[in-house]
């Protein structure tokens, strides 16, 4: 028993570093530019068909991660420049509408060009067997996926607290016009960040696309829980959308995996089997719900903010 509890530690923690590589760029736009971006969960998508396609073609996952970071870095900063920027200072809505649109538009376009059915993506062969650690086997590609994270995580929070550029976007989220004044493009700054943004959200689709079947639509339900991780974590805090991201993974993996044996034990196995997926499906939520009865601007967001 103790075994599995591990073994879905683990796999809720691969499911957190998804969620953290899709928040972390999604919860720095929300706090430098003040924008709601539906479309992100558009861009995980899309990172996820071109990653499976191109490693498919070429032969190497590897490559088809690549392909995928750049061309989603590419498509933000094009929607950033000529399509998004037009709608900063806007009332919320406007960014809702707009970025919903471009939810269609890209559900469409992947219909169009990879059609109705699912694209696979093969695991690599030297990541398809199993790793013993301690008394668990657990497969050497999930670990992977978990240690990509952990890397990228790593690379977020020396970019945001080490450099240049990191003081630049902080400096941004809370005082851009000072910013400018410094003789600051904050204009190229925010296209920039938010094609950072949408180079995370690709690449976490591509590293999950041997892990899934990539279709069409398959960004909406990961930006919902996305939204739940940011809310729990901090607008616009990396740290929080880090460990909210992990809590958030834990919780739902958790929840789905373990709920229905705990509610079989103590209800008829019919009653058991309709309110386990209603409930476990709900946990996250309700974790949403007590974090902000507590800490209304989330686990690591700034009071009053």
């Amino acid at each position: 028993m103790l075994n599995a509890i591990l073994t879905q530690v683990f796999n809720g923690v691969q499911y957190g570093m998804l969620l953290f590589l899709t928040a972390a760029g999604l919860t720095l736009v929300f706090g430098v530019m003040n924008f709601v971006n539906l479309a992100h969960g558009s861009l995980y998508m899309l990172g996820a068909y071109v990653g499976a396609t191109v490693a498919t073609a070429s032969g190497s996952l590897l490559v088809g991660v690549a392909a995928a970071v750049v061309a989603c870095f590419v498509l933000g900063a094009l929607l950033e420049r000529f399509a998004l920027s037009r709608l900063y200072g806007s009332d919320h809505l406007y960014h809702v509408l707009a970025t919903f649109g471009l939810i269609l538009f890209f559900n469409e376009l992947a219909r169009i060009i990879w059609g109705e059915q699912p694209v696979y993506a093969s695991v690599p062969q030297a990541l398809s067997g199993v790793i013993h650690i301690g008394g668990i086997r657990y497969p050497a590609y999930s670990l992977a996926v978990i240690v990509s994270g952990l890397i990228v995580a790593l690379g977020i929070y020396l970019l945001i607290n080490r450099t240049r550029m990191g003081m630049l976007i902080r400096a941004g989220a809370t005082h851009p016009q000072i910013v400018e004044v410094m003789g600051i493009n904050i204009r190229v700054l925010k296209t920039l960040l938010f094609a950072v943004g949408a180079a995370l959200a690709g690449f976490a689709g591509a590293i999950l696309g041997p892990l899934v079947s990539v279709q069409s639509g398959m960004g909406e339900p990961v930006l919902i829980t996305t939204l739940v991780v940011i809310v729990v974590g901090g607008v616009g805090s990396v740290r929080g959308a880090f460990g909210a991201a992990l809590l958030v993974g834990i919780v739902d993996t958790l929840a789905r995996t373990f709920l229905p044996l705990v509610l079989s034990a103590s209800f008829s196995p019919g009653i058991a089997d309709t309110a386990a997926p209603a409930l476990a499906s709900m946990m996250i939520y309700i974790l949403m719900a007590i974090v902000l009865i507590f800490r209304p601007s989330g686990i690591f967001g700034k009071e009053g903010s």
